[in-house]
């Protein structure tokens, strides 16, 4: 789903002081374009604080390229493009009054990314879009917006934050009752268990438990000891186990042609969920080997890629789950990529696999000016990015091509129907979720563009998104795929940083299907002709619960979670030439 973190800063006036010598020779080949690579902008990058960014190269997720770099150079790079002073942030405020009451876990819950399992990102919350109202809003302090998405159980919310915090929050009043800082950030969905334990993984392979309670740390797992991998989607709980997906951050050094591209591969391990230890890890790809060198004699590597990005969805009647993957990194290309995975619950050995995109490797190389290290024939990058829903015995997929199949479960994921909603590409088609409320599936469509002339690597100008191309969402009959209705995509106006993408995850109630836009708007439409019933403007300033400035821009990644008369939803996910924010928003009734 090219997640991976670089910086992105062309549009910035730069000097020639010695930390935009640094930013230029050590970042800027890494991507100018956040539209090909999902690199933050720099209002993005603008808005976190300095430590963020030098734990990320000390520590995170662009460590490779700090080795490059000294202590002092690192500080320094950070300092100059948060514009912010290390030690110069103040904490948050807004502490709930009562920390230490009894968390009960009595009540409505939404647990993790699909609520449930099966990830139908259905619940029969009673709310009337028309008369919701903003409630309270929190700021994260120091980042930008989460890139994770709520869950809330006993009336607390649960969420990682951009800046190396978990949280636990009032569901009603958004005051805090404890942070957490794991390793690194958490951009996946946590679950709490019976047990009132808070399980969830960071952008490093580390798996936790903490205390739901009290956010003690009860055991901490690194699922992976390669230096790409990471985990972007939501881990599930089940039958006392821990189900966490692996991801390959491999596209940003794939750029260097000195880089040995690629070993990193997707895969799935198995926890104990009260202890944390590895019962089974499975990979997506055989082992990597030595292929062929490339034109400047580096050792290049496969198969590689085919990481999962998602949510598995559980299958208890099988004793199976199911991932999607997406492409193959180098060559040689494999057949479980861009495809399902059905694996044993018990083994991880995969039990049958079905590929919906042949002849997919791509990396980034392939879309830069120096493109050594992209493999031959590249590819259309369509991963799988929306986790898979089970609806009885079919398993519905969403995939960045713009289409959507349905496999049949009791016949090893044959096809038995796949509707086109939209052209698709790196940036477009499904991303993140769908959703369904048992009789039609509801999809939102991205196909994110950039203006011409806009979004090539050396051409010097930044990534501008297109805002007439994209968006859209659509309803599809469950048994046949025939499309119900379809509703026309957002209109941008005048407004700067804008595209009518609809790439964040959405989510139905009775009556209503709730999806954010890269134009900075939740909206509800309504389920049975897709007329929109509730539209709330987030590109804005808000006054926080916590005390930290913030203010909403663009949503994507992350879904609104409905839950006992309330909706919850970040926003700020500017990455890639949106509206940069950092600031979650809870609605509820008039």
């Amino acid at each position: 789903m090219r997640t991976f973190v670089c910086f992105s800063f062309a549009i910035l006036a730069w000097a020639n002081s010695p930390p935009a010598a640094l930013y230029k020779q050590h970042c800027a080949m890494c991507h100018e374009n956040p539209g090909a690579t999902r690199a933050p902008s720099v209002a993005v990058m603008r808005q976190m604080s300095p430590e963020t960014l030098v734990n990320a190269l000390e520590n995170g997720l662009m460590k490779e390229q700090g080795k490059a770099l000294n202590a002092a150079e690192r500080r320094s790079l950070a300092e100059y493009l948060t514009g912010k002073t290390i030690g110069s942030a103040t904490s948050a405020g807004g502490f709930c009054e009562h920390r230490d009451a009894t968390f009960d876990m009595s009540g409505a819950i939404w647990d993790g990314w699909g609520n449930g399992v099966v990830n139908h990102r259905f619940t029969n919350a009673s709310v009337d879009p028309s008369a919701l109202e903003l409630k309270w809003a929190f700021g994260f302090p120091g980042a930008a917006a989460s890139f994770a998405q709520p869950s809330i159980s006993g009336g607390r919310i649960f969420i990682g934050g951009a800046s190396r915090k978990v949280y636990s929050l009032d569901a009603k009043t958004g005051c805090t009752y404890w942070v957490f800082e794991p390793q690194a950030n958490v951009r996946a969905s946590i679950t709490i268990t019976a047990g009132k334990i808070a399980l969830f993984a960071d952008q490093l392979a580390n798996a936790y438990a903490v205390n739901a309670s009290n956010g003690e740390l009860l055991w901490k797992t690194n699922i992976s000891d390669h230096p790409s991998a990471r985990v972007t989607g939501a881990p599930q709980f089940w039958n006392g186990r821990l189900y966490v997906p692996i991801s390959s951050a491999e596209d940003g050094p794939s750029l260097n042609p000195k880089y040995e591209c690629c070993t990193g591969r997707g895969g799935m391990v198995a926890l104990d969920a009260k202890t944390g230890k590895i019962l089974w890890r499975a990979y997506s790809t055989d082992a990597p080997h030595p292929t062929k060198k490339n034109k400047v004699g580096t050792q290049m590597w496969g198969p590689s890629g085919a990481s999962i990005w998602s949510a598995p969805a559980i299958d208890a009647k099988r004793n199976r789950l199911y991932v999607g993957t997406g492409d193959n990194h180098s060559e040689p290309e494999t057949k479980t990529s861009d495809a399902i995975l059905a694996m044993d619950l018990d083994t991880g050995k995969i039990v049958w696999s079905r590929q919906l995109t042949e002849h997919d490797t791509f990396n980034i190389a392939c879309v830069a000016v120096d493109q050594t290290n992209c493999p031959q024939p590249a590819g259309p990058d369509h991963d799988i990015g929306s986790s898979p829903m089970i609806v009885g015995n079919l398993l519905i997929v969403g995939q960045k091509s713009a289409v959507v199949h349905a496999l049949d479960l009791d016949r090893e994921g044959e096809i038995k129907w796949q509707t086109r909603i939209g052209r698709g590409g790196p940036l477009g088609g499904i991303q993140w979720g769908m959703a369904t409320d048992g009789e039609n599936v509801y999809v939102a469509l991205s196909d994110v563009a950039a203006k011409e002339g806009t979004g090539i690597f050396g051409s010097g100008k930044a990534f501008e998104t297109d805002p007439k191309v994209g968006g859209g969402l659509f309803a599809l009959r469950l048994a046949t795929g025939e499309k119900v209705w379809s509703a026309p995509p957002p209109d941008c106006g005048d407004r700067k940083h804008c595209s009518p993408a609809q790439s964040a995850a959405i989510t139905v109630i009775p009556g209503a299907v709730f999806s954010g836009s890269v134009d900075g708007h939740i909206r509800a439409y309504s389920s049975k002709d897709g007329h929109v019933v509730w539209d709330y403007d987030t590109v804005r300033e808000f006054k926080t619960v916590n005390g930290v400035a913030a203010k909403g821009g663009s949503m994507d990644g992350p879904g609104p979670v409905a839950i006992d008369g309330m909706i919850y939803v970040p926003s700020g996910y500017g990455n890639w030439g949106g509206n940069a924010g950092n600031v979650m928003l809870a609605f509820g009734s008039k």
